[in-house]
């Protein structure tokens, strides 16, 4: 998946202002943390479904780009000291360590609405279709919004200090975690314009690795180091909240995501093409190590 990320850097950065404003900051904050690194799962992911279904990946790179936009604006503000309160972030200092609270704050919300910009756009439209964006749009606002992964933060804010049950844990992933990544992977079938079996057989695969990518999350915040994260390890044991670890020890969740990614794996098989790379990449996220 090495040309979809590439395809995603080289587009990224550009629909960012490049002449100096007055708002020089906002700017720098903003891409300041696009460029501050990552997996770029979710771009990839869109990319990655969008040739699965027998259209050039080119066609979904505007939405993986407004996916990217949307995940690190959510990275910016759980750091916030209102939030997680997370001093680094992907081995580099929390935007607002950098940029300040006031600004980190604005950069968030201003990637939020640039993500929008992006997928509306005329050169989007032109690129895919006016359908597809304005479904594009429907999805992202949905997986991204109020009982999608902003709930998800405020299920997960509200149960810091307590012993919330496995239940309330996997409806919080399945927002905050899952959200963007099964956006990710429907939005790539709605770029190629699939059907809506395909669509929502690549929603299925999104949520069934997001919540094997959360609970990959909570073991690392227990077995790592703050070098090979990139970001503190033991905060959830700091915040005092309940995750799948201290709730399931750490073979049971080992054992917990396999039987996702397995999941994951078989909800590919309405597909023609080839699924292997997806197959692949739920398994390296399933055994990755930072």
């Amino acid at each position: 998946m090495t040309d979809n990320i590439k395809m995603i850097e080289e587009k990224l950065f550009s629909y960012l202002p490049e002449k100096e404003l007055l708002e020089k900051s906002l700017i720098d904050s903003m891409k300041y943390s696009l460029k501050a690194g990552g997996k770029r799962v979710r771009p990839n992911l869109a990319l990655e479904f969008c040739k699965l279904c027998n259209k050039p990946a080119e066609k979904a790179v505007p939405f993986g780009c407004a996916i990217e936009m949307i995940h690190t604006y959510s990275l910016i503000h759980d750091d916030l000291p209102c939030m997680d309160d997370d001093d680094l972030r992907r081995g580099k200092p929390s935007n607002h360590k950098i940029f300040g609270e006031d600004i980190a704050l604005l950069a968030g919300d201003a990637l939020q609405s640039l993500a929008f910009e992006v997928l509306s756009c005329e050169d989007t439209i032109r690129l895919t279709s006016a359908q597809a964006c304005i479904k594009a749009v429907n999805t992202l606002s949905k997986y991204c919004g109020a009982v999608g992964m902003v709930g998800g933060q405020v299920i997960d804010l509200e149960n810091e200090e307590k012993k919330a049950p496995i239940e309330v844990l996997q409806i919080m992933d399945i927002k905050k975690t899952g959200g963007l990544i099964k956006a990710a992977c429907e939005m790539g079938c709605i770029a190629a314009e699939a059907d809506e079996e395909k669509i929502n057989a690549a929603g299925i695969y999104g949520e069934y690795i997001g919540i094997a990518f959360q609970i990959v999350d909570d073991i690392l915040d227990v077995t790592s180091s703050s070098g090979e994260l990139g970001k503190p390890v033991g905060s959830d044991i700091n915040n005092k909240k309940s995750t799948y670890v201290s709730l399931l020890g750490i073979d049971k969740c080992i054992e917990l995501v396999n039987e996702l990614t397995d999941k994951a794996i078989n909800a590919l098989s309405v597909f023609e093409g080839d699924t292997k790379p997806l197959k692949d990449f739920a398994v390296k996220l399933a055994n990755r190590r930072n």
